[in-house]
């Protein structure tokens, strides 16, 4: 099985700008597509902001431009792709359009991955030609640091173009985490989608502001939750018994009213107070410099946790 050199990825906004970052650094042959030309000299500042970290956690002394051409064809930017990465608005109606069109102009066996939070492959993919080799490709933000994908199968895709996209994601550096079948909201943003609902809900009753409930995660399960998910960590919670004396000791817990997991209402007086107090807590720091800040950490964080996600995992 070949490697995948040439990458066409559509979209250069935030998601985008991360796939192409992250291919370079790898040396893949990025072609980026977006109908805004303005959208470029965005994209190569965002490139250069990111090098210094990128670098460093790739260990990798330059970057090629040279393999980087932005286009605003659509025809021109798949002609030679090998592998296509979807970052347009999370809606279903323009997906459904635009992936029509990418199967239109695609080799018959480029693999076209949807960089979708949530939307099922199937519907995504309803007018798409030859949805085969149609997979949802779910990254995290930031794509060039985090090395997480979600893997989502639509009910015709194949199995020789899912292992083509894990082999493709492996090559770039990140771990694919393979969905056994399409869900709304796949598998970690189901899993935030419920923590950001009870936030919402906390915050909206007054019991505590944006920060306390930042903190709350950032010095308690968050830093466990870098080196291990929820279930191992409950297995530990468990003592010696493990899992078994666990749920046998915290199960019935599950029936006590925790938690809510319906939405509030977004309401005017919910949406300021969280929009105010993650203001405060930026300090006067711009976006950038927030950016920067998290950027330096997850590479340190992820060149210690190497060390120990070897022993653990292995």
């Amino acid at each position: 099985m070949p490697n995948i050199k040439n990458v066409t990825v559509i979209g250069a906004g935030v998601i985008g700008a991360g796939w192409i970052i992250r291919c370079l650094a790898h040396n893949k042959k990025i072609v980026a597509f977006d109908k805004n030309s303005k959208l470029k000299k965005r994209l190569i500042a965002e490139i250069k902001r990111t090098w210094p970290y990128v670098k460093k956690l790739f260990n990798k002394k330059k970057i090629n431009l040279k393999n980087f051409k932005y286009v605003t064809s659509i025809e021109e930017a798949l002609k030679n792709a090998d592998f296509i990465q979807e970052c347009v608005t999370e809606n279903y109606a323009i997906k459904i359009k635009l992936m029509r069109t990418i199967g239109k102009y695609a080799k018959p066996n480029a693999i076209i991955s949807s960089s979708s939070s949530g939307l099922l492959p199937t519907k995504i993919y309803s007018k798409c030609k030859n949805p085969a080799r149609t997979i949802i490709g779910h990254p995290f933000n930031p794509v060039y640091m985090c090395p997480g994908v979600e893997i989502v199968p639509g009910k015709k895709t194949k199995k020789k173009f899912l292992k083509k996209a894990n082999k493709f994601y492996k090559s770039i550096s990140m771990n694919p985490i393979m969905v056994k079948k399409e869900l709304p909201g796949y598998l970690a943003d189901r899993l935030q989608e419920a923590l950001w609902r009870e936030a919402l809900h906390i915050v909206n009753e007054g019991y505590a502001s944006t920060k306390d409930l930042d903190r709350a995660i950032e010095d308690g399960p968050g830093l466990r939750w870098s080196i291990m998910g929820i279930f191992l960590t409950f297995h530990l919670a468990g003592g010696k018994g493990g899992m078994k004396h666990m749920l046998e000791q915290f199960g019935p817990s599950l029936k006590l009213p925790w938690t809510k997991l319906k939405a509030p209402e977004l309401s005017k007086k919910l949406s300021s107070s969280v929009i105010k107090g993650t203001r405060q807590q930026t300090k006067g720091k711009s976006v950038a410099v927030i950016s920067n800040i998290r950027d330096e950490y997850l590479v340190n964080l992820q060149k210690l946790r190497k060390k120990y996600e070897n022993k653990l995992r292995k």
